[in-house]
């Protein structure tokens, strides 16, 4: 019966204690810090994406009212021209037939007026829409600059492992904060 037996070298031992131990100093704070802002960035990225996405659901909806409302304006118009010549027709025809046109025309400018009420209503509707594009176009922006400073740092923290300068990893801790504060104003729609 054979036995098998490992021979190990000294580097091998060596080797095994040095995976086994946690990083120390400033690999490890920086390779914690960059995971972290991997994992902030992740997530103010896909804030950026979903706002950008609202905006333009909003920015549609004001088109749609906006169509709604030059539609009833349309509708408006042909009121009009109908009163318009009903009130000619009063002052065209005899006498006998003078009631017929004016109740015409009353009715045209009743029916204008409540055809003139919705009109104004979807314009209203569509400037809302309008204005809650924006605030959500305003709100991924400032995702977006979060992000970026998030993915600054990164890049800072690796620049920082490469060159070993402290100064640098100080960096990256002055570029994560600016992108926190950032990401907080977005959160608070600021």
């Amino acid at each position: 019966m054979s036995e098998e037996f490992e021979v190990r070298g000294t580097h091998e031992d060596l080797m095994d204690e040095a995976a086994e131990q946690e990083p120390k100093g400033m690999a490890g704070q920086l390779a914690v810090m960059t995971a972290i802002l991997a994992t902030v960035g992740a997530t103010f990225s896909y804030m950026a994406g979903a706002t950008q996405a609202d905006a333009g659901l909003f920015k549609n909806n004001a088109a749609i009212k906006k169509t709604e409302a030059s539609n009833q304006w349309n509708f408006y118009q042909a009121k009009s021209s109908k009163q318009n010549l009903s009130e000619l027709g009063f002052q065209l025809v005899t006498d006998a037939r003078k009631a017929v046109f004016e109740s015409e025309a009353k009715r045209y400018a009743s029916e204008k007026a409540a055809i003139k009420l919705v009109a104004e209503k979807l314009e209203k509707e569509s400037i809302e829409f309008n204005e809650k594009s924006e605030a959500q176009m305003h709100q991924h922006h400032r995702w977006a600059q979060a992000t970026t400073a998030l993915q600054i740092a990164i890049a800072m923290a690796a620049m920082a492992l490469l060159t070993k300068r402290r100064w640098l990893e100080k960096a990256v801790f002055v570029m994560s904060g600016i992108g926190l504060v950032i990401g907080a104003l977005a959160y608070f729609q600021a």
